[in-house]
Formats: C-alpha cells, structure tokens, sequence
C-alpha cells in the first residue's frame, strides 16, 4: 500500500469532532502567543495549516468542520472568562500557569459545550475531550481533563445525556 492509499483508508472524523480540534488548536495557538482567540485571524490560520494537517480539500466536509469550528471559536471567545474560571474551580492544586497549552484548550472546548451548547450532551463533551487528549497529549493529561470535565458536569443543573 502506497502512502495515497494509506491516506484514503484512514477513516474520516466526524464533522464536529474536526471542528473540535481545529478550535483546540487555533485557541492553543493563540495560547500560545498570549493573544485572544480573535476569528480574524483563522482564516489564515485554516487555509495554511488545517487543511493541510487534516488533509482538507474545498467540499462540503471541509466547509461544514470550518463552520462549526468558528463558532466554537466565537462563542469561547465571548465566554472566555466564565469558561476559565469553571475549569480553575475545579483543577484543584492546579495553578493555571501549571496546566498545559493542551490540556488547557480541550478543556475549554469541553466546557464551553457543557456550559453554553445544550445540543451537545456533557457526557459527549467529557469523551471527546479525552479522546482528544488521546490524540494530542498523553495519558495523564487524559486522566486529568476527564476529572476537571467530570467535576463540571457534576456541578451543572442539567441531564448528562
């Protein structure tokens, strides 16, 4: 098998799964560079590194994850403090500069789900914020991000599933 038929065998990510990283990653970008997640710059940032790092063509899979991945973006961005501050109420002995980039950004996907997307079931946000952490960081970060997404969902006022 050649590396092109690799390539078509590995399976497809749900739309809203690829969206959930590609927010992961822009927001770990911007993290990164202490900057706010402003939309302005995700152009940019989608057509040079995502579709190639996804393997995105102009279609309506692409279109559909971009789509949903800019409203996540948007609304953790106008939610930012109210999302940082469930995730630091429950990272106990954790100060924040101490989380990862990583860890610190599934979590805010996560959360902005549990908190402000109710088409989403939290156990939905908890599992795919720990299959991301299973991607993108190691199994201790997973261990972690499912307590601190655990102990959020506890805390909320509607059903898990």
């Amino acid at each position: 098998m050649d590396i092109d038929e690799s390539l078509e065998a590995t399976p497809k990510l749900h739309t809203k799964r690829l969206a959930r990283e590609i927010a992961m990653q822009y927001l770990f970008c911007c993290d990164m560079l202490n900057e706010f997640p402003e939309l302005s710059r995700f152009d940019e940032f989608f057509e040079e590194e995502m579709k190639s790092q996804h393997n995105l063509s102009d279609n309506r899979y692409s279109r559909k994850s971009r789509e949903i991945a800019e409203n996540i973006i948007a609304q953790i961005a106008l939610n930012l403090e109210a999302i940082d501050t469930k995730i630091k109420d429950f990272a106990k002995n954790w100060e924040w500069e101490r989380i990862s980039h990583v860890d610190r950004n599934i979590m805010r996907v996560a959360v902005y789900e549990m908190l402000f997307d109710m088409d989403v079931p939290p156990i939905v946000s908890i599992n795919e914020g720990v299959e991301i952490a299973r991607d993108y960081a190691d199994e201790k970060s997973a261990n972690f991000i499912n307590g601190v997404l655990n102990a959020v969902k506890d805390s909320l006022d509607r059903p898990e599933r």
